[in-house]
């Protein structure tokens, strides 16, 4: 009967953390390019795998993707030398990264494991014109 509970509760806890490691999945593999005349461009991903950051001593020109099915998800005019890319923008799947240095071509995977959720950003600034109102609000107060 002791074996019978013991099995119970290990089996319960098996249960418990593996619902604790799936938070800990990446969302995103990065294959990179390997060339040596890819070398100026450093390309990686963040600590939590959900954002692309690229970076080079030269200046990026565009990066575009093109997904599964052989069509441009993503085209963006960088003209930076650092450039960093949410993959919330990408569709789950395989997608074929060109990174675009006159007159190189930079190629490599970003594989989308699974959906990565989308993070609203709040606003902490307020805006000039809620600034402009509750100064002249003041103002009109003391006359």
């Amino acid at each position: 009967m002791k074996n019978l509970l013991r099995i119970c509760i290990v089996v319960v806890l098996l249960f418990l953390l593996s619902f604790t490691l799936q938070a800990q999945e990446h969302y995103a593999k990065l294959e990179k390019n390997r060339n040596i005349q890819a070398k100026d461009l450093i390309h990686e991903l963040n600590k939590t795998k959900d954002t692309l950051i690229l970076r080079s001593n030269k200046k990026i020109n565009s990066l575009y993707s093109i997904n599964k099915d052989y069509s441009r998800e993503l085209d963006f005019y960088v003209n930076n030398t650092s450039f960093k890319l949410p993959l919330n923008k990408l569709s789950v799947g395989k997608h074929v990264m060109v990174a675009v240095q006159s007159p190189k071509r930079i190629v490599f995977v970003i594989r989308i494991l699974k959906e990565i959720p989308v993070v609203s950003e709040v606003i902490s600034k307020p805006s000039k014109v809620a600034s402009a109102v509750k100064f002249n609000a003041i103002n009109a107060g003391n006359n």
